[in-house]
C-alpha cells in the first residue's frame, strides 16, 4: 500500500492506495464507537455498498445505508434534502461518519450534505470509479448542481481519509473506465510530461491496469501538491479546470444526459487546447498529442455540434466568471499550462470564431 498525506490549512488526512485497501479492517478502525452512514447510488450499492455495511456491522460499528438513484440528475438540491432527513433519523452527530462509496457523483452529494449537516460531520471517501480515484474524492470540492449549471451551490470541505482501492475498478464498464482516463491524460498536461509520455505507450485498458497503482499515484501526488499550496482555488488550483470550463458548458447543454464527465472534459481540453493554439500559446503539434492520447482511450475529441451562442452563455455563467472576467487554463506544453484572464467578450468573439456560427 501506499501512503500519500495531505496538509491543507483545515485539515491533514491521508490518501491509502492499494489493492485490498477496501476490504481490511484497519482500514475503518477510526470508526470504532461511531455511528456511520455509507452513501451508495443503485448501482455501486450492490456491488459495495451492502458489502461495506455488512463489515463494519461485523466489527461492531453501527452502520446504515442511504441509497439514491445512480447519475447526475441526483445531485440535486431535492435528493440533498432527502438525504438530510435519513442523517437526522439516523440520529447522527458531529462525531459519527458519512462514508461516500462511489463515483464523483456520490462523493460530491455525500460531502456536501457532511460539510452542512450539523456544520460538518466526519467524512471518508472510498471512491470506486477511476475519475473518483483520481480526482474528485481528493481536495475538498463538493456540490450539487443547479439547473443554470454544475456545482453552483457547494463548499471546499476535507476528507478525514480516501481509501484508493484500484481492484474496485474491475466492476467499471469499459465507458465509464474511459471517463476516469480524461482526468488523467488532464495531470499529464497540466503538470506530469512523465505521465503523459507513459500513457502514450499504453494501448487498452489491459495495460492500464497493469500499471495503475502508479498511474493513480502520480495524479494524486499532483492534486495534493496543488491543493496545498491552494486549497480554496484562488490561484494555482485553477490549473485543474484545464478543459473543465468547455467541458460544462457541453454537460449543461446537454441537460448531463449524453456524455459523461470525462467526456465532456476531453472535447473540452481539445477545445482549449486548439484555442491556446490559435492565440499563439503552444504549438500545433501539442494539440494533435492530446487529440490522439484521447481518441487511443476510446473519448470524444470533436466538439458537438452546438450552437456559439448555447456554448458561450453556459460559459459566462460557469462558477470560474469573476465579474466580467473568465479565467481560462491554456496549455503551453505537455506538463505547462497558465492561467489567463478573459473578458466575456473576447471569450465570445473567439468561441463564434471557432465554432463558426
Amino acid at each position: 500500500m501506499r501512503e500519500i498525506q495531505v496538509n491543507t490549512q483545515t485539515k491533514k488526512y491521508s490518501l491509502k492506495i492499494g489493492n485490498g485497501v477496501f476490504d481490511e479492517e484497519s482500514s475503518y478502525i477510526a470508526l470504532k464507537d461511531r455511528k456511520s452512514v455509507i452513501v451508495a447510488d443503485s448501482n455501486v450499492t450492490p456491488l459495495y455498498g451492502e458489502k461495506l455495511m455488512e463489515k463494519l456491522r461485523s466489527m461492531g460499528i453501527e452502520a446504515e445505508l442511504y441509497v439514491f438513484p445512480a447519475g447526475e440528475s441526483s445531485k440535486s438540491h431535492e435528493e440533498l434534502i432527502k438525504l438530510y432527513n435519513f442523517l437526522s433519523d439516523a440520529n447522527i452527530t458531529r462525531n459519527d461518519y458519512i462514508i461516500a462509496v462511489g463515483g464523483g457523483v456520490t462523493g460530491d452529494l455525500a460531502g456536501f450534505a457532511a460539510s452542512t449537516y450539523l456544520r460538518g460531520v466526519n467524512l471518508v471517501q472510498v471512491p470506486t470509479s477511476l475519475l473518483a480515484m483520481v480526482d474528485s474524492s481528493i481536495g475538498g470540492k463538493v456540490a450539487v448542481n443547479l439547473p443554470a449549471g454544475k456545482n453552483l451551490v457547494g463548499s471546499f470541505y476535507q476528507p478525514d481519509v480516501v481509501l484508493i482501492d484500484p481492484s474496485l475498478l474491475c466492476s467499471l464498464p469499459d465507458r465509464h473506465f474511459s471517463d476516469g482516463m480524461a482526468e488523467v491524460v488532464k495531470y499529464g498536461c497540466i503538470r506530469d510530461s512523465e505521465l503523459f509520455s507513459m500513457l502514450e505507450t499504453m494501448n487498452n485498458r489491459k495495460e492500464i491496469m497493469q500499471n495503475i497503482e502508479e498511474i493513480i499515484f502520480r495524479c494524486c501526488v499532483v492534486k495534493k501538491d496543488v491543493v496545498e499550496q491552494d486549497e480554496k482555488e484562488k490561484g494555482l488550483r485553477m490549473i485543474l479546470n484545464f478543459g473543465h470550463t468547455f467541458g460544462h458548458a457541453i454537460e449543461k447543454c446537454f441537460y448531463y444526459k449524453t456524455y459523461t464527465h470525462g467526456e465532456a472534459v476531453a472535447m473540452g481540453m481539445v477545445f482549449i487546447s486548439e484555442m491556446s493554439c490559435k492565440l499563439g500559446f503552444c504549438q500545433t503539434g501539442i494539440v494533435e498529442r492530446i487529440k490522439n492520447l484521447l481518441a487511443k482511450f476510446c473519448l470524444p475529441v470533436n466538439f458537438p455540434d452546438l450552437s456559439a451562442e448555447d456554448v458561450y452563455n453556459a460559459v459566462i455563467k460557469d462558477k470560474k466568471a469573476r465579474t466580467n472576467l473568465i479565467n481560462l487554463v491554456l496549455i503551453e506544453d505537455i506538463g505547462k499550462v497558465r492561467i489567463e484572464a478573459f473578458s466575456k467578450e473576447k471569450i465570445g468573439g473567439i468561441v463564434y470564431e471557432m465554432l463558426g456560427n
